[in-house]
């Protein structure tokens, strides 16, 4: 008699962990940063300063844009490890082309960018090199050529309005935060709101069987790698003007940064699961955790450590999803 009674007790049990195990799974990342930003706010008094939340979306704003291009590449299964050094390229160009004209501060570094991006996808697609080696042998030759372009040094000495695209605000709104705006309302619009999109994710979840439907899958992947380079490009033009200077070393790390964000948000390296959205709320994980820590006094190679047990749980739990 008691066995029976047990019975629906347990039952109930596994229902309940059963809805709660599925709300976790999508709502996790939301239910983890809302907590994140609850225990920082007790332990780091000045973290809810309007000055400190200030600083944060603009730091976040450059990830965030790297973050948005990533996404398109990780949907389809690949990944661009050229990122930074591609940020460093467009920051020193856009430094140097504030001589000649305002438009050129724009027009060149995201020419440039969407330049490497067509590189990588046209031997990722052409040659069927593997996205992790060209883009590894691209962030290498991205940083060499900065270097070359500069001698080394930085561009520095440049003009108020210059840094007004890193550093000013319209309307009470920082500019970053408007750049990463409107490349969150083109990528999630393309993604989720054309055909193009639709297709990135037949790719991401099957490329033969896609192929097979009729999809042009290698123009696809290649405008794909075009759009991350851009939003590279643009990230660099943003970081010079924050930094105020052209440096050849900047964006060093920020392709790990830029992933994490990526994977963090719930976009599966495995290809053909994600949202640009979700990337977001990754990139601002990352720098709520990052600016939580500094204002915690903790040392700068714990912060290496958290980050990276971070990324570890965050593809854990997506190998657990694809189960």
């Amino acid at each position: 008699m008691d066995s029976y009674a047990k019975r629906p007790a347990a039952a109930g049990d596994e229902v309940f962990l059963k809805r709660l195990g599925s709300f976790l799974t999508r709502h996790g990342l939301i239910v983890g940063f809302i907590l994140i930003v609850v225990a920082l706010s007790l332990f780091a008094p000045r973290f809810f300063h309007i000055k400190n939340l200030i600083n944060i979306v603009r730091q976040v704003s450059i990830n965030g844009i790297l973050a948005v291009g990533e996404t398109f590449v990780i949907l389809l299964g690949g990944i661009d490890l050229s990122v930074g050094s591609g940020v460093a390229l467009a920051g020193v160009l856009a430094a140097d082309m504030h001589r000649f004209n305002p438009i050129w501060v724009f027009a060149l570094p995201l020419f440039v960018g969407a330049l490497v991006g067509f590189v990588n996808g046209a031997v990722v697609t052409r040659f069927r090199v593997p996205p992790f080696v060209i883009t590894l042998g691209m962030m290498t030759i991205l940083r060499g050529v900065t270097f070359l372009y500069t001698d080394g040094k930085s561009i520095y000495n440049l003009p108020s309005w210059f840094k007004e695209i890193g550093q000013g605000d319209i309307l009470g709104l920082p500019i970053p935060v408007i750049a990463l705006f409107i490349m969150v309302v083109i990528g999630y619009t393309i993604l989720h709101h054309t055909r193009f999109g639709r297709y990135v994710y037949a790719i991401g979840g099957n490329e033969e069987g896609a192929r097979l439907s009729g999809v042009r899958t290698k123009s696809i992947i290649l405008w794909s790698y075009v759009f991350c380079g851009f939003c590279t490009a643009l990230a660099g033009v943003v970081l010079a003007a924050r930094l105020n200077a052209g440096e050849p070393v900047a964006g060093q790390g920020y392709e790990l940064d830029a992933i994490a964000a990526v994977v963090i948000g719930g976009t599966s390296l495995a290809g053909g699961q994600g949202t640009v959205i979700g990337s977001i709320v990754g990139a601002l994980v990352i720098g709520v955790i990052n600016n939580g820590l500094n204002l915690l006094n903790v040392h700068s190679y714990w912060q290496m450590v958290a980050k990276g047990v971070i990324i570890v749980l965050a593809v854990i739990i997506d190998q657990y999803k694809q189960r």
